[in-house]
């Protein structure tokens, strides 16, 4: 008995005793405190027709065909919801057994950190997960005792990977006689082309994760893997007004006063960034690969495509989001028969035919070219090393610390060597916190 239930409170805790009001009523059973295999309570910020989405709720299917008597609870939450309050709801004893979860020092690293995630190291190597990830995958599914990733313990399991490229319109590229820019000059000039003929050229959500990742890929095109390392695992320290992140925010701002990217901008959401994109609004979004099943199937009024950010070898990106069970969790079992299924070829498969990027597909058996391009961009990154991660991830808090950086660049009221001021302070305290 599958059932899905959808809260939008901010405050998770309260949402999570409602629920738990519901599924009392509805089954006559006090599901959110058995311990018995009786119930499954799972959480996860996938939409419905994402590829993520689609292979999941597959994948409910099957543990419940597999699993007689037992019930899976799948709450949906925000993306927001989860990264604010996942600390305080592990806590407490009104947790899932279940829950995908942002990978990175500040989140799910200080969450193990802090003893609120179960060890996996055993059940990996009993279940064989640890040969279906690489190793540069496997960097964000590892922590130390420092909650800093790439450690020895495995606390998270990702099941299919992520990275960060430009979606264009190519209607809007095709009124203007342009091509897809294979250098950064040329990403440049598609951009004048646009704001010369009045037209805004980047939607851009700077109230969230957009904006940020947008200056993490300015920052690598003047990097390198010793960059990534030294800003990612702490392996040296981080000049933050050396020539990535100067010329990263410093570019940032020109492409705000070139017109590049809207003034307004600032207060606008990732949800509204995209859908201004599929609405035809705007010819240029540069977000990730888990908006890739959503593109293909809201988008029915011009073609599109993607490519990668011109100009590096380096990309935002890694391993999914993993799926962590908390150390409150009262069906450890089931949550990882619940993980193992997801990694099954057939989930696999089908998360890359909806448009995911699957970690253990048979690449034979993805036929639709879209997603067969998207597969292998993504194996050509993950192959030459070229995943750095995302920016917000060092430091606990720093997803917030890097928003408010972005929207002062938009709006102008800091300069850019302020706001690199900004951005290195919480950086190294947290760096100062762990002994390093």
């Amino acid at each position: 008995m599958f059932r899905q239930q959808r809260t939008s409170t901010r405050t998770l805790i309260a949402a999570v005793l409602t629920a738990t009001a519901l599924t009392l009523s509805a089954c006559g059973a006090d599901a959110d405190d058995s311990g018995d295999g009786s119930t499954l309570r799972l959480w996860h910020y996938e939409g419905a027709n994402s590829a993520m989405g689609i292979a999941w709720a597959e994948a409910i299917k099957q543990f419940e065909a597999s699993h007689p008597g037992v019930t899976v609870v799948y709450e949906e939450k925000g993306f927001e919801q989860i990264r604010q309050n996942a600390g305080m709801i592990l806590n407490s004893d009104q947790g899932p057994d279940i829950l995908e979860y942002n990978k990175g020092n500040a989140t799910a690293g200080l969450l193990s950190k802090q003893g609120l995630l179960t060890d996996l190291s055993d059940v990996v190597a009993e279940r064989g997960w640890d040969e279906m990830i690489s190793p540069s995958v496997a960097t964000t599914c590892r922590y130390d005792g420092n909650g800093v990733m790439g450690g020895d313990t495995w606390y998270g399991i990702p099941n299919y990977g992520e990275f960060v490229m430009v979606y264009y319109n190519k209607d809007m590229f095709a009124e203007y006689d342009l091509s897809v820019p294979t250098t950064f000059a040329e990403f440049e000039g598609v951009l004048d082309t646009f704001v010369d003929n009045g037209v805004t050229p980047i939607s851009v959500g700077g109230a969230e994760y957009p904006a940020q990742q947008i200056l993490y890929e300015l920052a690598l095109t003047r990097a390198d893997r010793s960059f990534v390392d030294d800003f990612q695992l702490y392996a040296n320290p981080v000049d933050f007004h050396g020539p990535e992140f100067s010329y990263a925010a410093t570019t940032f701002a020109e492409w705000v006063d070139k017109g590049y990217i809207g003034a307004d901008s600032a207060g606008i959401k990732a949800e509204d960034m995209g859908v201004a994109f599929t609405q035809g609004s705007f010819p240029i979004m540069i977000s990730g690969s888990w908006w890739y099943g959503r593109m293909s199937d809201e988008i029915t009024d011009f073609e599109w495509g993607t490519f990668l950010f011109p100009g590096s070898d380096l990309h935002p990106g890694s391993g999914g989001n993993i799926w962590v069970v908390p150390s409150n969790a009262k069906n450890k079992d089931l949550a990882y028969d619940f993980i193992d299924i997801t990694m099954q070829p057939d989930i696999q498969n089908l998360l890359g035919e909806s448009g995911g990027v699957p970690l253990a597909a048979d690449p034979a058996a993805i036929t639709t070219p879209k997603a067969k391009e998207l597969i292998e961009n993504f194996n050509t990154l993950n192959d030459s090393d070229g995943l750095a991660f995302y920016p917000d991830w060092p430091a606990p808090g720093y997803y917030d610390v890097l928003v408010a950086g972005v929207q002062q660049l938009i709006n102008g009221s800091k300069s850019p060597d302020e706001v690199l001021d900004e951005i290195a302070k919480p950086y190294n305290d947290n760096l100062a916190s762990i002994g390093e």
